[in-house]
């Protein structure tokens, strides 16, 4: 049997822009995706804090230590500047692997988003 379980956690990041005229996805700083190894087009759960949406998208890389957590697309009108997100990935495990499966949890500083 196999089951899912959280992979990938950036917990509490700042949105830094919704960009509704791009073709879709969230840009995600490149420190923040190899921190919690979330990898370029990995789908993505997102929870906004802010005002309880809840979606998926895709992950693509933003610039290095920019702190950029950008909303693409339509889910650009699932988020406002500043709003407070967690970003979650999800593997499937065979149930017995699962057990003793460890994610990549990371907490950012949540004012810019920066690792320190």
């Amino acid at each position: 049997m196999q089951i899912q379980v959280i992979k990938s956690k950036i917990h509490r990041v700042k949105v830094t822009g919704a960009d509704l005229n791009y073709i879709g996805s969230i840009t995600i700083d490149e420190t923040l995706l190899k921190a919690s190894n979330i990898i370029e087009g990995e789908k993505v759960s997102i929870v906004n804090i802010n005002n309880g949406e809840r979606f998926e998208t895709y992950a693509i890389k933003g610039e290095k230590n920019s702190g950029e957590i950008t909303l693409n697309g339509p889910a650009a009108r699932k988020v406002q500047k500043d709003d407070i997100i967690i970003i979650i990935s999800y593997a499937t495990l065979e149930f017995e692997e699962a057990k003793t499966f460890k994610p990549w949890i990371i907490f950012p500083n949540e004012n810019d988003n920066s690792l320190t």
